[in-house]
């Protein structure tokens, strides 16, 4: 079939945004921190489900100790401290700019790796990112709270979201560590979801917030059908997607096309949540894009 790999990378787009904006309704009825770890909790058993089904075994208990190790620490600090902030930046500032934010994750990633690892950056790939971090500061800038809006709402949202985007690119810089070789991604991502999932739950029984999560889920036991879907089309779907179109098509084309959420997002807050969205916003999440795919096509 032709094209299936760009295909692939707009159906991601598609669905890592329906996941931004499911997560952002529960992070809202029950709060940013139950939706982690329950986000956790349905994406793990989906997980468990798909390696049974495609390895014959849950988790992939014969891998390396070092790949476990590598894969355990990038779960932690990606999957369970990043979108810990992640979802609170959805709170504070909604999934439009909250996955704009996010678009800051692959600059982190190659600054890391030029700074570490000793990869280089071009001088076209350093005008793209210039170009990305102009088009994110242009719209948090234009960014209007609404009247109520308690002071420092933004400003907090927008600190959430820088951290959410460093976790996730030190998370991908550390699972890049266990994935060498011919390691299949799904198992790789079992493990860190497994990491994750432990961690933060380890972290919420030593705060003893335990009973105060299950409380939050009686009280509102609707949102679990939110929880549920939007672990199944992130992790599941939105992963699944994305390996696709990594396998069928440049990783540049690929990457630029799995960038979109926040040019997708735009007209759904506009007709659907009733979010005032200025030429600006649109102009800086053009601009932010093309840095964005000017990085990666460079």
């Amino acid at each position: 079939m032709n094209f299936i790999g760009e295909i692939a990378g707009l159906a991601t787009s598609f669905f890592f945004s329906m996941t931004a904006m499911i997560f952002a309704s529960a992070g809202r009825m029950v709060g940013s921190q139950v939706t982690n770890r329950m986000r956790l909790v349905f994406a793990l058993f989906y997980l468990v489900i798909l390696n049974t089904l495609l390895f014959r075994e849950p988790l992939p208990f014969s891998a390396d100790p070092s790949r476990w190790m590598w894969l355990g620490i990038s779960g932690v600090i990606g999957l369970s401290l990043g979108d810990a902030f992640l979802f609170q930046t959805f709170v504070l500032v909604g999934a439009r700019l909250g996955s704009l934010l996010m678009s800051l994750a692959p600059i982190f990633g190659s600054v890391i790796a030029w700074t570490f690892f000793g990869e280089t950056l071009t001088l076209l790939q350093i005008m793209g990112i210039i170009l990305a971090l102009s088009g994110i500061g242009w719209v948090v800038m234009s960014h209007e709270e609404p009247p109520d809006t308690p002071h420092g709402h933004t400003r907090r949202g927008v600190f959430f979201g820088v951290l959410a985007a460093l976790g996730q690119a030190i998370g991908l810089v550390f699972s890049k560590q266990g994935v060498f070789g011919d390691f299949s991604p799904f198992q790789a991502n079992a493990i860190r979801m497994l990491a994750a999932a432990s961690f933060t739950w380890a972290w919420t029984v030593f705060e003893g917030k335990a009973g105060t999560t299950l409380g939050a889920l009686r009280a509102k036991p609707q949102v679990l059908w939110l929880l549920a879907l939007g672990a199944l089309v992130g992790p599941v779907l939105g992963v699944s997607s994305s390996l696709l179109a990594v396998q069928y098509t440049e990783v540049g084309v690929a990457s630029t096309l799995m960038a979109l959420p926040p040019v997708i997002i735009l007209p759904i807050s506009y007709f659907v949540f009733k979010e005032k969205v200025g030429w600006q916003a649109v102009a800086g999440t053009i601009l932010a894009i093309a840095g964005v795919a000017v990085l990666f096509l460079a």
